[in-house]
């Protein structure tokens, strides 16, 4: 893993990993959540098969690798006076063509970010094009942002769902609509923002988005996020891809990128994850 500070625009590399499988971090069943018609219990045993991140895995190379990948996240997104962001704690996922891992990149993200004390976690699919956390998951699909956004007598609570995993909510893409992009261009989005960003001064969510060469939808959304992630596949992603993909969100002062599905190196036991879309 290497990380370093970087000035405005430029961006901050968080992480190297290997070719691999991700995790997903279990948490205690809350009696109330258990209780919600929202409530969607997710197959940890099956996540855990897959090689997903979980709380009893352990010391492993997968939750050493999240561990370091969050926390300058979470430093800016915690940032205060001064330094504090504009939706800091708005983290969008991204990469600039399909297959590069984002979505397993936004999974495990936000499933290692519930472990923390003191934050909560909202898990947003925000690939309303091609929608894929809840098929992850193992879920169904399910109502979910762009039917807020369409309907406006439906509330947000009544699309999030509750799960046994501490602290971590989800909501997902939704019904497709062909005006995807002017939705998530639109005031009613920048509303949903904005309360999403300030309604709990403990929450981070993570935004699983488009990929930014294929689609437009993806450029409506993170211009509006407070920190970016850009991952990118190893050996395959050409430079002109990324060099493309990182000049199409220049204007976004807070930039991160991950180096996906690297190599490992002989007798490195904390190196790498890994994540397929």
């Amino acid at each position: 893993m290497s990380s370093k500070d970087s000035g405005k625009q430029e961006p901050t590399i968080l992480g190297v990993a290997e070719a691999g499988v991700p995790y997903v971090a279990a948490g205690p069943d809350s009696a109330d959540a258990a209780r919600s018609p929202q409530y969607r219990p997710l197959n940890l045993a099956r996540l855990a098969e897959q090689g997903m991140l979980t709380q009893e895995g352990g010391r492993s190379s997968v939750a050493e690798d999240f561990r370091i990948i969050k926390r300058p996240l979470l430093r800016q997104a915690r940032a205060s006076g001064a330094e504090a962001i504009r939706h800091g704690n708005l983290i969008v996922v991204t990469s600039a063509m399909p297959g590069e891992g984002k979505t397993y990149c936004a999974v495990n993200l936000a499933m290692s970010i519930a472990m923390e004390m003191d934050i909560t976690v909202l898990l947003v699919d925000a690939d309303v094009a091609r929608p894929s956390v809840l098929k992850v998951l193992g879920l169904p699909p399910e109502p979910g942002l762009m039917d807020v956004l369409l309907d406006p007598q439906l509330a947000m609570g009544d699309v999030i769902l509750k799960t046994n995993v501490a602290n971590l909510s989800i909501l997902p893409a939704g019904r497709s609509n062909k005006h995807a992009t002017e939705l998530l261009a639109s005031r009613a989005m920048s509303r949903l923002l904005a309360e999403i960003a300030s309604r709990y001064s403990d929450r981070v969510v993570i935004f699983d988005s488009p990929p930014l060469l294929i689609t437009s939808e993806a450029h409506a959304l993170v211009g509006q996020m407070g920190q970016v992630v850009m991952v990118v596949e190893a050996e395959t992603t050409t430079q002109h891809a990324v060099k493309e993909a990182l000049r199409q969100i220049e204007s976004c002062e807070h930039i991160h990128l991950i180096y996906n599905k690297t190599k490992s190196f002989p007798g490195n036991d904390y190196y790498g994850y890994g994540y397929y879309d």
